[in-house]
């Protein structure tokens, strides 16, 4: 016969000083977490290898399973970026929300099919590559396909987020503008979920845009992106604050590509680019959250410095 322990296994070392001080934080409704977390490489620091050993041997489909119970041991909130290329279907929903304890809070982007404009020229999108998109801020296709299987689970979504690539400069020279736009699709949204808009062009972020999300209640993203302007900056802009709360993905550092990142920084495993400035910007939106009362969501990738729990971890700590 098997014995059995009396006891769990210690949380890695990481996960248990990151614990209180995110379950403080939280309590103040400033919730910290990671965009996805699915990472092998945060073994050992928000992972316990033996609980995903199965004959001896480390399991990926095991891991793949269960970890997202154990992530929501340490953080209280977690950006989930595989929505962005599909309408996940109610089951999908359903096994999802119950492999993760109540108390872990969700951000969701939507499907690309609403924010894509033109699909890209990629071996991906198969024969829709460089065609134009139909779905583009379509409301009713929206509502129909993701905010309605998702509606059961509104409780546990911390904001669900339109993320726009960036537009080329002839993208809306035939057709309204893109805030006359976003602003029509906005206007048709369901309620019972707080939204948020992230872009990718610093050109608007001007007046005319963070006027259109205040008067629907909107966040705007504060993204850190190659092309945008840092954090810092992007908190100091006049009126960037539209709605009762807000949202940061700390994604990139500046002028550096995706794909730059994931080359330097893949399987993940540390901190390898310290960017001080991104740190220093989520504190400073941190302490605002607290003086002005207001429910903050904050992510961090593993693409920003290498490893996104060790990053938090330096954010936070006294």
């Amino acid at each position: 016969m098997q014995n059995l322990s009396l006891f769990e296994d210690p949380a890695p070392e990481l996960a248990a000083a990151l614990r209180p001080k995110l379950a403080a934080l939280a309590d103040e409704r400033i919730y910290l977490g990671t965009s996805s977390w699915k990472y092998e490489g945060w073994m050992g620091q928000i992972y316990t290898p033996e609980k995903y050993v199965t004959r001896g041997r480390f399991s990926q489909k095991k891991f793949e399973a269960e970890c997202l119970a154990e992530y929501a041991e340490t953080f209280p909130v977690v950006c989930g970026d595989f929505s962005f290329y599909q309408f996940p279907s109610q089951a999908y929903w359903q096994r999802l929300f119950e492999s993760s304890p109540r108390k872990l809070l969700f951000a969701f982007k939507a499907p690309e099919d609403l924010t894509v404009k033109r699909f890209p020229v990629h071996d991906r999108y198969g024969a829709r590559a460089g065609m134009v998109n139909e779905t583009f801020l379509n409301a009713n296709v929206f509502k129909e396909l993701f905010a309605a299987p998702l509606a059961p689970y509104r409780e546990r979504v911390a904001t669900l987020i339109f993320e726009f690539g960036a537009f080329g400069r002839s993208a809306f020279e035939e057709e309204p503008p893109f805030v006359e736009q976003l602003d029509r699709f906005l206007r048709e949204l369901p309620e019972g979920f707080r939204y948020a808009v992230e872009v990718r062009n610093p050109e608007f972020l001007d007046a005319e845009y963070f006027g259109c999300l205040r008067s629907h209640g909107v966040a705007h993203v504060f993204n850190a992106w190659t092309r945008m302007p840092e954090l810092g900056v992007q908190m100091g802009l006049a009126g960037a604050y539209t709605a009762d709360f807000t949202v940061v993905r700390a994604l990139l550092r500046q002028g550096r590509a995706y794909e730059e990142a994931v080359n330097k920084f893949k399987p993940y495993l540390h901190v390898q680019d310290p960017n001080p400035a991104a740190r220093e910007a989520i504190r400073k939106l941190m302490d605002r959250s607290k003086k002005q009362k207001q429910m903050s969501f904050l992510f961090v990738n593993n693409r920003l410095e290498g490893n996104a729990p060790e990053t938090i971890a330096a954010i936070v700590e006294d």
